[in-house]
């Protein structure tokens, strides 16, 4: 069985190390950036990490920016933030821009263990693919293509298609999109949204003027749906 590849975004030389021991001793594969910029490329250029645990105090870029900028490009994968801040506030900050758990340091070793494979648990599967007419979204790879040929989106076409697959058959209201997806805290009025749908639609329906999957339910919002045949158990 392949390892988990855990990124580490953390600029304490010792406690990389020492994590990096602890990680690698428990059967993961580690890598470590040691700001956040580093961090960025490591994670959006490696579309195979399955986890990221981001210290929140980063020289440069710090870690909520760094949380918010990987939502917004598409990392799938779990973020566990690690901080020396015990507040509620940047817990709660932390976790509206994405993160997925918050660890307050000092911390036990094997209570990070055991919350990232609590996490791991919850995460996809690493070679989900959803399948939808001629159409085929790798998520983990995070790639589409229809008949077979690759299909250019935006970073924001990407995640919002994302976003409704993985709530698929639920309504998401526009405010819920622009704050998950854009990442506004209190969502203007604006057509962002209807506009990026139209975009996606033109890009994978079959006839984006009588959309079959992404589908507008009117007065609530978006949702994803499939037909019984075309859904089939993920790996």
């Amino acid at each position: 069985m392949t390892s988990r590849r855990v990124l580490l975004i953390e600029d304490e030389p010792g406690l990389v190390l020492t994590l990096g021991d602890r990680l690698r001793a428990a059967g993961y594969a580690f890598e470590a950036a040691t700001d956040g910029e580093a961090g960025l490329v490591r994670a959006v250029g490696e579309p195979n990490v399955d986890l990221v645990l981001l210290d929140v105090m980063l020289p440069g870029i710090d870690g909520f920016e760094v949380c918010r900028r990987l939502r917004r490009r598409g990392l799938r994968a779990p973020i566990l933030m690690l901080t020396a801040r015990g507040e509620v506030r940047d817990r709660v900050a932390g976790l509206r821009l994405g993160a997925d758990d918050y660890l307050v340091k000092p911390f036990d070793p094997d209570e990070l263990l055991a919350r990232m494979e609590a996490l791991l648990r919850r995460a996809p599967a690493t070679n989900d693919v959803v399948r939808f007419g001629d159409v085929e979204v790798d998520l983990r790879g995070m790639e589409v293509r229809r008949a077979g040929e690759p299909v250019e989106l935006a970073a924001l076409e990407y995640q919002l298609l994302c976003y409704l697959i993985e709530r698929e058959g639920e309504v998401a209201s526009r405010e819920d999109l622009l704050r998950a997806v854009w990442g506004f805290q209190r969502p203007p009025r604006t057509r962002t949204v209807d506009v990026h749908v139209t975009w996606l639609r033109s890009k994978l329906e079959p006839d984006r003027t009588k959309p079959t999957y992404i589908r507008t339910v009117r007065g609530a919002g978006y949702k994803f749906v499939r037909t019984r045949d075309e859904v089939t158990p993920r790996r």
